[in-house]
This record gives structure tokens, C-alpha cells and sequence, in this order.
């Protein structure tokens, strides 16, 4: 199952989305759905977008959206942001897709690139910050796809000829930038604040059917089952990952109530 037919499921069901806040999704037909998909990371902050959005249209109100120079500082804005979340000097590089995210990261460090999610206990495990290259999904809830490719600035230097074989990175809008950058140091703040405590009252519900790790959860269901599954739960007013490989995330925040129709209908698997 991909995106586009679980969104039009969710449509089919509760038609249109007319506003979303924290970890819902607010619908034409009055319905609340709780949403575990969000938008594979990007809203885990919350869809509204806090500050990230408020500095964005702070931006557009002044015009700064052109292809001119805005800023000039020694150390970008994004790659300080990115350097200070990661704890280590990063040279950033912005794509529009994971794949020339991850062609970037064959090209500058084949066997040393992985995929950054926040609380991920993975994190601790590997020393994070020793990764040459990491991918980072901006925390930010925008549809559009963004990805950040940080190299490690020490490493790259050793041999700056590999920047040669970088393709398709892209320079984002100012205003854009502005908002990317926010939404890094939002996450950073976020991450001295949200705990174990926070994901682990869900657990009597969706530990039936996921493993979880930290915020992040993993089917249980067999992969052959879980279009059914991820139905079930639309039906229920739970919007999961429609992906199988991507995990949802526990929706912090919410009461627990919202998952009271799953437990009185359980899916059978």
C-alpha cells in the first residue's frame, strides 16, 4: 500500500482534511483521526509547525523570496543548526529525494552513511556523531520532500575531490531554509524534553501489534496482511504508516482513549 491510496482511503471515509494540530487530523465529516503516519517524521513536532512556520511566512512578509543573496554569515545558518543536533562539524547538503540523499552519501562515504532518526537508541549505540554521513528528515510538516545529507566536515576535507561526484543537491529558498533551520533547532529542544515516559502508556494497545523502539513502531502484522491491517486501523480513526518498512510513530500527546476502538476491535492476525 503506498501514500496516495491510504490518503484517499482516509478521504473516502471522512472526507477532507480541514485542519490538523499536534498529532491529529481534524475532517469535513467531523471525525478526529489520530495520526501515527506523520508524514513519515516530518510532523513529529506536531503538524502545526510552532515557530519553523511563524519565521517562514515572517520571511515571505518581507519579500525575500527571490533568487538574490538574503544572509551572509561564515557558517550557514542550516549547517550550524544541523552540526549543533548532531553534536559534530557538518558540511550539508540539501536533495529532493532520499535517493540523491543516498547517492550523495555513496559518493562521499560508501560504507560509513546512515539514516538519522531522533530517539532512536540505534543513536547511542553507534555514537552518532562518529557517522561520516547521516540523512536527515527535517522535523518540519511540509508534503514536499526535502532531505539533508551531513557529511562530517573533517572527513570531507581529507579529500575534497569527492564533492565532484555530488548530484542534484539543491539550494532552498530562503524563506524555506529559514523554516528547515527552525524546525532543527525545535527538534533539539525537543529531545531534552520527550522521554520513554512519554511513548510507554501506549504500550497495552500497540504492543499487540508493533514492537516498539522508543517512539517507533514496527509491525508485527505479516506484510501480506498489513493493507488490511492499516484499513482496520483507518476504521478506527488510527492513520498509520502505509508503508510497511516505515514505522509509525506513537503520537505523543494524545490521551489514550483515542485507541479505545482498536482495543474493542481487535485485528485479527
Amino acid at each position: 500500500m503506498n501514500k496516495s491510496e491510504l490518503f484517499t482511503e482516509l478521504f473516502n471515509r471522512y472526507g477532507a482534511v480541514t485542519r490538523a494540530r499536534g498529532c491529529f487530523l481534524y475532517t469535513k465529516k467531523g471525525v478526529r483521526v489520530t495520526d501515527l503516519y506523520q508524514e513519515a517524521g516530518r510532523a513529529i513536532l506536531g503538524w502545526e509547525g510552532g515557530s519553523a512556520f511563524t519565521m517562514f511566512k515572517n520571511v515571505l512578509s518581507r519579500g525575500q523570496t527571490g533568487s538574490f543573496i538574503c544572509e551572509e554569515a561564515a557558517v550557514p545558518r542550516l549547517q550550524k543548526a544541523v552540526s549543533e543536533l548532531l553534536a559534530s562539524d557538518r558540511t550539508v547538503f540539501c536533495f529532493s529525494s532520499l535517493k540523491d540523499a543516498f547517492d550523495a552519501g555513496l559518493a562521499l562515504f560508501p560504507n560509513e552513511t546512515s539514516v538519522y532518526r531522533p530517539w532512536n537508541a540505534q543513536n547511542e549505540k553507534i555514537n552518532i556523531n562518529s557517522v561520516s554521513g547521516l540523512i536527515v528528515t527535517p522535523p518540519l510538516p511540509w508534503a514536499e520532500s526535502i532531505y539533508l545529507y551531513a557529511a562530517d566536515t573533517k572527513k570531507l576535507a581529507e579529500n575534497p575531490d569527492k564533492l565532484l561526484f555530488v548530484r542534484n543537491a539543491i539550494k532552498l529558498p530562503f524563506a524555506f531554509e529559514v523554516a528547515v533551520t527552525r524546525s532543527i533547532y525545535n527538534l533539539i529542544k525537543a529531545l531534552q524534553v520527550r522521554q520513554e515516559k512519554d511513548w510507554f502508556i501506549y504500550d497495552p494497545v500497540l504492543t499487540k501489534y508493533w514492537n516498539r523502539e522508543g517512539p517507533y513502531l514496527f509491525p508485527k502484522v505479516a506484510q501480506d496482511n498489513y493493507k488490511d491491517f492499516a484499513l482496520h486501523c483507518l476504521d478506527c480513526g488510527i492513520l498509520i504508516s502505509p508503508e510497511y518498512n516505515q514505522p509509525s510513530i506513537v503520537p505523543f500527546g494524545a490521551d489514550r482513549g483515542v485507541f479505545t476502538k482498536l482495543k474493542n476491535s481487535p485485528f485479527i492476525f
